[in-house]
């Protein structure tokens, strides 16, 4: 019963996707991950990383703005809540392993015949941005341009009030503490009722410990290739907006710092303020 309610409303915010979305469950050494496609086949590729507890599905208006000119491929991270399948005889387990992971994926959907052979550009959100930058730094030619939305443990480490609220809810999630820490984080912001319902259902399906480790080091930062986009919520309570936004600028040369003033941590990317994924969008085409 909890699957079939899950998979409703997986299928409620799928829905709000453009005309023309397509649906793979690709293959690779740590179990089939899940894709929501739109866009050009054989234009360049992006691809969306959703945060820890999330799916695929909240992208659906980035991947509006980025499919006249990208091929738009949002990720069901393995083992989170979603669609993609673990292999259990091969966890994931390291940072490496999440690199190896994408890596495959990459290496499937060119063999597809798409056009992710080349550089890919990356967005991730929250922990999505997470394993989106160390990819970057661990594979440098394999990603054209990153945007990173109100990135986690990139820069700066968590609030501690936000830990508070969080762990326990972390530590044996239930539908009511997903919404509580939902509401209380984006200050009861109006959100996508399906997305909502979504997320507090995301405690009721088998998840993966996910995983975790230090932020990069700084001669590592230093050293980032590809051009970066990060994009700050400015009423995040998950960690100090304005702290994240002056250590990246003082670790990665180059890098592209905005706030989004309106934003809080939980709203994005499902109800991100006006104009901000046609900001996204112009990174990738300019």
């Amino acid at each position: 019963m909890a699957q079939e309610a899950f998979d409703r409303a997986y299928d409620a915010v799928l829905a709000r996707w453009p005309a023309g979305t397509t649906t793979t469950l690709v293959p690779t050494p740590y179990g089939g991950t899940h894709l929501i496609s739109h866009g050009p086949a054989d234009a360049p590729p992006v691809l969306l990383l959703p945060g820890g507890g999330a799916t695929a599905t909240g992208w659906y208006g980035t991947a509006a703005a980025l499919g006249a000119t990208h091929r738009v491929h949002a990720v069901d991270l393995v083992g989170e809540p979603g669609r993609s399948v673990p292999d259990p005889s091969r966890p994931i387990r390291t940072v490496q392993d999440l690199s190896g992971w994408l890596d495959a994926l990459l290496d499937a959907l060119g063999t597809a015949g798409g056009a992710a052979d080349g550089p890919v550009g990356l967005v991730g959100h929250s922990y999505g941005a997470w394993i989106a930058l160390h990819h970057a730094l661990a594979a440098p030619d394999r990603v054209a341009r990153l945007v990173l939305l109100d990135p986690t443990n990139c820069f700066t480490g968590y609030a501690p009030r936000f830990l508070l609220r969080a762990l326990p809810v972390l530590l044996r999630p239930t539908p009511a503490g997903n919404t509580a820490l939902l509401d209380w984080e984006t200050r009861g912001a109006p959100l996508d009722p399906d997305w909502r319902r979504l997320q507090a259902l995301t405690a009721t399906v088998p998840t993966v410990r996910p995983v975790s480790g230090p932020r990069p080091a700084p001669e590592r930062l230093a050293a980032l290739k590809p051009p970066t986009l990060v994009l700050l919520a400015g009423r995040s309570r998950v960690h100090d907006p304005r702290a994240v936004e002056r250590r990246a600028r003082t670790a990665v040369p180059g890098v592209v710092t905005e706030a989004l003033a309106d934003a809080t941590h939980f709203t994005l990317p499902v109800a991100a303020p006006p104009g901000t994924h046609a900001r996204i969008a112009r990174h990738f085409t300019h």
